[in-house]
């Protein structure tokens, strides 16, 4: 709703300015070309997208992100002990976070939302350390494929979109040790 009053705003004190200084014609004429670029970049970016959701598709039927997801229960267990003792939650919380790894945040989405109405449930009516630390991961998530990335990458013209891995990697690490960090001292802080 917020939004909605916000953008109207920015657009009709937009449309005022440039007809309060002559510019009416060049308001209208970067309204077009501003549309016309929104389709051409939601439809590249839309096709990558659908392509890596056909990988994680090929990933999940062929057991790969299964076996990933095992391959993390042992350290979620850790970070999420008291959502490790129910099954259904330590499910979305493995798909989330595996999804997460493969920069797949779209399919990541609905698992972290499942996992976080579990904890939700069993926390009560405030957020348990579990749950904000759920939220700190899913923030600064590490990745090792940034398929979204490189769809927006590839959308703007560049010509080897998966360069930045590196930068991902590290950045994205030191993302979530920093997140790590800080939620453990604040958790700790409150008791």
């Amino acid at each position: 709703m917020l939004m909605s009053v916000l953008w109207t705003v920015v657009i009709v004190a937009s449309v005022l300015y440039g007809a309060a200084v002559g510019a009416s014609s060049d308001v209208g004429n970067a309204a077009m070309e501003g549309a016309a670029q929104a389709v051409s970049f939601v439809i590249t970016t839309g096709g990558a997208v659908c392509l890596w959701c056909g990988v994680m598709e090929v990933m999940a039927e062929s057991g790969i992100s299964a076996a990933l997801s095992r391959a993390l229960r042992p350290v979620l267990k850790r970070l999420f002990p008291n959502a490790a003792a129910h099954p259904d939650i330590m499910d979305a919380l493995s798909a989330n976070v595996s999804a997460n790894l493969l920069g797949l945040g779209n399919a990541a989405t609905p698992m972290g939302v499942k996992a976080a109405q579990g904890m939700a449930r069993l926390s009560g009516s405030t957020a348990s350390d579990e749950l904000c630390l759920l939220v700190v991961i899913n923030t600064a998530s590490i990745q090792l494929i940034p398929t979204t990335t490189a769809a927006l990458r590839a959308a703007f013209g560049a010509s080897s979109p998966f360069d930045i891995l590196p930068a991902v990697w590290v950045s994205s690490a030191v993302s979530v040790l920093c997140g790590l960090t800080a939620a453990f001292a604040l958790s700790r802080i409150r008791r």
